[in-house]
């Protein structure tokens, strides 16, 4: 059983995109119809940049969507590749919606940039904060947010596994709770972000993304998505715009999703879009899984290569390949 997963925000770099666009048309495809869907050349902001453009939340969100896209249309066309189940994190649940039919490319990248720009506008310059938390059990975390919050909000917005927590709130809840975790023996790390992502404080912007969801038509899954909520498959259209909505402040279950992925059979997993993020951690909360990315020509003629040579293994995992082209 073959999962497709998708990165999410802080998985950019200028130069992301361009080989596959170079070498392939129907990645060149998906950049031009971001493009045309955007107003503005969002292809051009990932080959070129400039950094400090692309870093921008509103730009980041439709970026790695694209990226993400143009590397699906590739290993989908050329490799003939398909998934069973599909996962994204966080910003990566709408490439995982795309992938499964249930939101168009257009419809994506305009919702992304907007929720960008409500994830930005919803906590002032400087009033937020995230840090990762490496050591401490979730429960653990979860005690030391009560504990450090105060009158102030501070929670735990990503379980990535590994050891790895991160939470977010107010800038002086996030401090206070940075030192409450080394003080309990644990490493802390503060996150170069613009905004405390997927806690309590972000709620004007699940307000005014609600709004922008309604506006847009859901499509039937042609295959389930395990959403970050819940960390269960959901192939149910008349859910999706709830879970997206909630997803903005709720944590991102993504060690769940991956053991979850496990339990459904998944024995490959594909990252499809920038970075490898995503795969370092699937290879520690799941090492049996087989694992591999692609983001670029090269890592797509890897397979090809396997693909030739026959059924590939690795971690214990086995890759299993699709006997044709998906048109999915």
């Amino acid at each position: 059983m073959i999962a497709f997963v998708f990165p999410g925000q802080g998985a950019q770099r200028v130069g992301m995109g361009r080989a596959l666009a170079e070498r392939y048309p129907q990645a060149r495809e998906v950049f031009e119809r971001a493009d045309d869907a955007l107003g503005f050349s969002i292809s051009r902001l990932c080959f070129e940049g400039p950094e400090e453009e692309l870093r921008l939340t509103a730009n980041s969100q439709p970026a790695i969507l694209a990226v993400s896209m143009a590397a699906h249309e590739v290993v989908r066309r050329e490799l003939g590749v398909r998934p069973q189940v599909v996962a994204g994190h966080s910003l990566g649940e709408y490439s995982a919606l795309v992938a499964a039919g249930a939101l168009t490319l257009e419809d994506a990248v305009k919702l992304v940039h907007q929720r960008g720009r409500f994830m930005q506008e919803a906590v002032a310059p400087g009033q937020g904060g995230m840090a990762a938390v490496m050591g401490l059990s979730d429960t653990a975390v979860a005690e030391l947010c009560r504990e450090a919050a105060g009158d102030e909000v501070l929670a735990p917005a990503n379980f990535n596994g590994g050891g790895q927590v991160v939470i977010a709130g107010h800038a002086g809840a996030v401090e206070r709770g940075m030192a409450l975790a080394k003080a309990r023996g644990a490493r802390a790390i503060p996150l170069k972000v613009s905004a405390p992502f997927h806690c309590p404080l972000m709620q004007p912007a699940a307000e005014r993304l609600r709004v922008a969801l309604a506006e847009v038509a859901v499509h039937p899954l042609r295959v389930p998505v395990v959403s970050n909520v819940e960390a269960e498959p959901n192939q149910e259209r008349g859910r999706v715009v709830e879970l997206l909505a909630t997803q903005v402040t709720a944590p991102v279950r993504w060690e769940q999703s991956v053991q979850r992925l496990a339990a459904l059979g998944v024995a490959w997993v594909l990252e499809l879009g920038p970075g490898k993020v995503l795969s370092g951690l699937i290879r520690r909360v799941c090492p049996e899984l087989a694992v591999d990315a692609v983001e670029s020509p090269e890592q797509l003629e890897a397979l090809r290569e396997q693909r030739s040579a026959g059924l590939g293994e690795a971690a214990g995992g086995r890759r299993e390949w699709a006997a044709e082209p998906s048109a999915s």
